[in-house]
């Protein structure tokens, strides 16, 4: 079931399903859709919520306490109906818990919040994890939004750009065929603030990059006026990404977790980024979307 809020300059509407944005809408030009609408015959999804991994696990799998576990891509919340537990004209909150076949894929119990705030032209997205078990739990969260590029008829996918908030020496972190961190990188930025948008990127999966200076990116076209400012503080991993050919889209993924990598032990505890709770702890992140 689809949920819209809205003030003077935006509108958005979340599905109960996965928590997931579904729209985001700028009042202020003639109501212009800013996130991408999903297509089977390209890409589904438009905004999925990633928990409790991010990316591919080794054959699909992951162990702990000697016990192997099946678990898809992004892990389970984004396939999950999420309980509405807070509604206000400005803001949305949705709850997933732990239930029985939940626990037969990841035997912990926790607690997800997903909550949607608007603040005048800003979108901010919180993550709460609560653990609600007895003993540690092990996660990753993340976002997957998927921004309409080109917004305007008559523009191209390459009048589009990210700018990034500082100069950026990086290199991109390469998939295999599996999804899965292959070991090799490739560079990217040499002390640059921009990166060109480009279809032939996507060829090798998603960009992935690692602990950068910035904490914001903003996403902008030569040829409007329209900047969409990504601010993700405390995610250490950063996605972009739209299918390989030319799609009209670019997901901008702050991630606190990343996929695994090739030849790892399957060990969730041991995997690169995992995110650890004690016992009734809490773990909470906010990225915010600021159209300008």
């Amino acid at each position: 079931m689809l949920h819209f809020i809205q003030n003077d300059f935006l509108k958005i509407g979340v599905d109960t399903k996965g928590a997931e944005l579904q729209h985001l809408i700028l009042k202020l030009d003639a109501q212009l859709e800013l996130l991408w609408q999903g297509d089977p015959a390209i890409w589904a999804g438009q905004a999925p919520n990633l928990f409790p991994i991010i990316g591919e696990l080794p054959d699909g799998q992951y162990t702990y306490e000697g016990q192997s576990y099946q678990m898809k891509r992004h892990g389970f919340a984004r396939l999950h109906e999420f309980r509405l537990v807070e509604e206000h004209h400005d803001k949305l909150v949705l709850e997933l818990k732990y239930n029985d076949d939940i626990l037969a894929q990841y035997p912990f119990r926790f607690r997800l919040l997903v909550a949607y705030k608007l603040i005048d032209n800003r979108l901010e997205v919180s993550y709460l994890v609560n653990s609600e078990d007895d003993k540690a739990i092990y996660f990753s969260v993340g976002a997957h939004p998927g921004f309409n590029v080109p917004l305007y008829a008559g523009e191209q996918y390459s009048d589009y750009y990210i700018e990034f908030e500082q100069e950026e020496t990086a290199r991109r972190y390469l998939l295999n065929e599996k999804g899965l961190l292959s070991g090799e990188t490739e560079p990217l930025l040499e002390q640059e603030r921009i990166l060109p948008l480009r279809h032939s990127y996507f060829d090798k999966d998603a960009i992935v990059l690692k602990n950068l200076k910035s904490e914001k990116l903003v996403l902008a076209s030569k040829t409007n006026s329209i900047r969409l400012e990504i601010a993700y503080p405390g995610f250490p991993y950063l996605g972009i990404w739209a299918k390989p050919g030319p799609s009209p889209y670019v997901c901008i993924e702050p991630w606190c977790g990343i996929a695994s990598r090739a030849g790892d032990t399957g060990a969730l505890e041991e995997k690169e980024g995992i995110n650890s709770l004690g016992p009734k702890q809490a773990f909470e992140r906010t990225f915010s979307i600021t159209v300008k």
